[in-house]
């Protein structure tokens, strides 16, 4: 499975993932900082990649509607500090193991995870 970890996230995330054995890039490395969210989710369907934000703007399935994009992993902590933020994607990591996001809205939140197909 291949990832685009989004400008609003540590570095670091991508490595977490790749250390959980997936690809994953960063808007950064593809020259997207700054890029509108449209633009954004034009390079991950092209890429075929499931972005990772903390962007809740992606969560509008009107403008993102499930299932015209490879998936999109929503993190929603209770603060944005660097280790809440990876100690949540850890536990996507952890969720990715049994189920993928292709075509799908995942919202994770320290107590959950929501899942909406398309």
């Amino acid at each position: 499975m291949k990832f685009k970890i989004d400008e609003n996230l540590p570095v670091e995330a991508a490595v977490l993932l790749r250390e959980a054995g997936f690809e994953a890039d960063t808007v950064a490395e593809e020259y997207l900082s700054g890029a509108d969210d449209s633009t954004v989710a034009d390079a991950v369907r092209c890429g075929v990649r499931v972005l990772v934000t903390l962007d809740r703007d992606f969560g509008d399935i009107r403008n993102f509607p499930p299932g015209e994009h490879a998936g999109i992993v929503i993190l929603r902590p209770k603060s944005q500090d660097k280790g809440t933020v990876m100690a949540l994607l850890r536990r996507v990591a952890l969720a990715l193991k049994n189920r993928a996001p292709v075509g799908e809205l995942w919202i994770a939140e320290p107590d959950r995870i929501r899942f909406r197909a398309g």
